[in-house]
């Protein structure tokens, strides 16, 4: 019978939960390198918005603050990537002794990163709950914040920027599939777009709290 096949030993492995689990975790360093590199990529075109909010940032200043908030969990996805190659590593796993830590100075700028990064996101999420009100106390430390993450930022994404394109093509060009390890990829896509998801969903929720700042900039109630 069909059912009986189904379940038999011979095609149990396909179907099997270690199989799934290879399908959506597996890939091991590569990998965690493809996820990063994918997040990274994501990022880069998300904070390129932001870049032109700041430029003209009365007149777009929703798109600031959606976008802003938008990030924040692709931001998580790839601290969290990133540490856990640190982890693997400092802690003597044999695949990830064998890549090799990243180059010194980006190991070095590392902390300040995340430091900064959370500085410049958490002063932007206390600006926005909080309201116009904490203009004077709040918006300079995320203005200062901000140009101190983006120079950490900048030698960061240019420490990676050279191999990226062939990372990304191993997952994501047309001949992916059959010219290369695509292990782990289901997984890899289903990260990268719960995380954009998310960030989609945070921003909706907290667009009411969009108003005051948009009131308080005279984008609201012009003819008030």
């Amino acid at each position: 019978m069909a059912i009986d096949r189904q379940t038999s030993p011979q095609h149990a492995p396909a179907f099997s939960t270690p199989a799934t689990a290879e399908r959506l975790t597996g890939g091991g360093t590569t990998g965690n390198e493809r996820l990063t590199a994918a997040t990274g990529a994501i990022l880069i075109g998300l904070l390129a918005i932001i870049g032109v909010t700041i430029l003209r940032v009365r007149p777009l200043l929703s798109v600031h603050l959606f976008v802003g908030m938008l990030l924040i969990p692709p931001v998580l996805l790839k601290m969290a990537t990133t540490g856990y190659r640190f982890f693997r590593y400092y802690t003597s796993n044999p695949a990830y002794r064998q890549k090799g830590p990243p180059p010194v100075i980006l190991r070095m700028i590392a902390p300040l990163l995340i430091l900064t990064t959370a500085v410049v996101l958490g002063s932007g999420v206390a600006l926005l709950f909080v309201g116009p009100s904490s203009r004077d106390t709040l918006l300079p430390i995320h203005k200062v914040s901000f140009f101190i993450w983006l120079a950490f930022t900048g030698v960061h994404v240019l420490g990676h920027l050279p191999g990226l394109p062939d990372v990304l093509r191993a997952d994501y060009s047309r001949t992916a599939g059959l010219s290369s390890d695509v292990t782990g990829r289901s997984g890899r896509m289903l990260a990268l777009a719960g995380a954009l998801v998310a960030g989609v969903i945070l921003a909706i929720v907290v667009i009411p709290e969009f108003g005051p700042w948009l009131h308080a900039n005279g984008l609201l109630h012009r003819d008030g």
